[in-house]
């Protein structure tokens, strides 16, 4: 069942060439590819709500600085390894389920000069391919709605964890008010998506051994973020560089289900920092 899981969810991600992809769609914004920066890549890099500013936030709460080492767990195309990299100047490893993904996230930081800070592996975030007590923090944005496996998830998190090192979360978790209406960014259907309530992430991450330090609810911050997002949408249609390059043409569907899915209480944000 795990292996028809993980097969459902890269397929949902996987895009054939997704690194040419962002490319011509980086052409096509009037960037010049041969003298890429970072912030030429922000509309497409951040794939979580409210973006660079959610990551950024989470950063400052774990003070990270560059003798920190860093898993990021779900890497996708690299947009927060990026950032922390380029932040803070720490060393970030990113592992993703999607092979695509990986692939253009290492071509994409060689591009903006971050490869010496940088690295990217396959992997399953249920199965990490690295030895115990490796990293300061595990880092992990908008992952978990799709890892059915949560107890595996974070004492994996916990096993590579040097001791003292903090996990950090930024994710979508169940609302109070119902199901979720899909397609949404992270799952077409319900196969896919495994969301849990607050009280049960906090439990969870007692239970694998994590003392947790700082919790913040930014439900709020991110239903503002996200009707801005939909009326630029509305008024301008999409932009030549936006997370539609990753998802497809029913990225606008997913969009508008996600604003709803945030504005009727079907789905709640959590900004958690705990200790090992």
């Amino acid at each position: 069942m795990p292996h028809q899981v993980n097969e459902a969810i890269e397929s949902h991600y996987t895009r054939p060439d997704v690194g040419s992809l962002i490319l011509a769609a980086l052409a096509r914004a009037g960037k010049d590819l041969d003298q890429l920066t970072p912030e030429d890549l922000t509309p497409i890099d951040a794939f979580h709500i409210r973006g660079r500013a959610a990551t950024l936030e989470l950063a400052h709460v774990v003070a990270l600085d560059a003798k920190k080492r860093v898993l990021d767990v779900g890497s996708g195309i690299g947009g927060t390894s990026r950032c922390l990299a380029q932040k803070f100047g720490c060393r970030v490893t990113g592992v993703d389920l999607t092979e695509e993904y990986w692939r253009a996230a290492a071509m994409l930081s060689a591009k903006v000069g971050l490869q010496a800070l940088t690295e990217y592996r396959q992997g399953d975030a249920v199965n990490l391919p690295f030895e115990d007590e490796t990293f300061d923090v595990v880092w992990s944005e908008h992952v978990a709605m799709n890892i059915p496996d949560k107890t595996q998830l974070y004492s994996e998190m916990y096993r590579v964890l040097k001791p003292g090192g903090v996990v950090a979360i930024y994710d979508i978790l169940a609302g109070p008010s119902g199901p979720v209406l899909f397609p949404v960014p992270w799952a077409r259907t319900p196969a896919t998506s495994f969301l849990v309530e607050p009280v049960e992430l906090r439990q969870l991450l007692e239970e694998a051994g994590f003392v947790i330090s700082d919790w913040t609810d930014s439900t709020e911050a991110a239903r503002t973020w996200f009707t801005s997002l939909v009326e630029k949408i509305q008024k301008n249609g999409l932009p030549p560089l936006g997370f539609h390059v990753l998802m497809g043409s029913d990225f606008q569907v997913m969009a508008q289900n996600q604003g709803r899915n945030l504005q009727e209480g079907r789905i709640t944000l959590a900004q958690v920092v705990a200790r090992k």
